[in-house]
């Protein structure tokens, strides 16, 4: 049996003046699929700028392992390892998807023999073989995603990190390309930071929630969803008393009833009226129980 690859997160700390965007956060990734949840600022960014080594000299204490060697000692040894799709990034507007591949893969160091035909396997799966020619700058918002999301696979990276990469996806491109990055997660460690849920609620392996800095939970889908039982319930009620439990309670979903508002509330004190949820639970109750 083999050795298995591992990225391991040792205290990790980053400090912006009084604000602490990584505060002691410690883990060991091997090779499958995590989902980073958290909401705008918890650190989820800050957590991948130190991965990906664009900020790693700049922490403020901790270490990133990789196999057991610090990665600033590995430098680009490690960073040939990682394939990154940025939150954004700004595009030369003149760049066709096939030119700012094949640069990108001049910049990865790839064989000029390899680059071609992964360069058109990477526009097929991203649904973009159509237009690989057409300039970028007249591309909408989810199209410029997806080819992001294919320089990153460039090279076939052991470590594939991923920063909100269906922002700006239509629902039928945010499906395609979530169950893609799905089977690539056998032999491979994917990050995949998001704040929509759904994102990664049936595909990954472990969760991770990030708040202000610190890894409060994590564990398999399953397991966060199991331990919110009893802390879930659903109210039946009027639009006055609809807005008076939002002030008072965390409220979810609220959907429209033939007898009223129907109203989902997570938390560890829930209404005296509220019918405990047990069945049906899901990812969506656990980031608002926590967020």
């Amino acid at each position: 049996m083999g050795v298995i690859m591992k990225l391991e997160l040792i205290d990790l700390r980053k400090y912006y003046g009084d604000v602490h965007a990584l505060d002691g956060i410690s883990y060991t990734f091997e090779p499958g699929l995590y989902g980073i949840l958290g909401a705008n600022g918890a650190g989820k960014s800050t957590m991948i700028n130190l991965i990906t080594d664009n900020v790693a000299r700049d922490k403020d204490g901790g270490r990133i392992l990789y196999d057991g060697k610090d990665i600033l000692d590995l430098g680009k040894n490690f960073r040939g390892l990682v394939g990154y799709m940025p939150q954004q990034q700004g595009f030369y507007d003149d760049f066709t998807p096939r030119t700012f591949l094949d640069y990108m893969g001049e910049v990865k160091g790839l064989k000029r023999s390899e680059i071609k035909l992964e360069i058109n396997k990477l526009l097929e799966i991203v649904n973009l073989t159509s237009v690989a020619n057409k300039k970028i700058g007249g591309f909408s918002g989810g199209m410029k995603q997806r080819v992001l999301l294919a320089q990153a696979l460039l090279g076939n990276p052991s470590i594939l990190i991923l920063d909100e990469p269906t922002a700006g996806l239509d629902p039928k491109e945010r499906i395609a390309i979530r169950n893609y990055i799905s089977k690539l997660s056998r032999n491979k460690i994917i990050l995949f930071a998001t704040h929509v849920v759904s994102d990664i609620e049936c595909i990954a392996d472990e969760v991770l929630l990030i708040k202000k800095g610190k890894l409060i939970k994590h564990g398999t889908p399953v397991e966060l969803i199991e331990s919110m039982q009893g802390k879930v319930g659903e109210i039946t009620c009027n639009i006055e008393q609809a807005s008076d439990l939002q002030h008072r309670y965390k409220v979810g979903n609220i959907r429209q009833r033939k007898d009223g508002l129907a109203l989902r509330i997570v938390g560890d004190n829930l209404p005296a009226e509220a019918e405990l949820v047990q069945n049906n639970i899901d990812l969506d109750d656990v980031y608002l129980y926590y967020f």
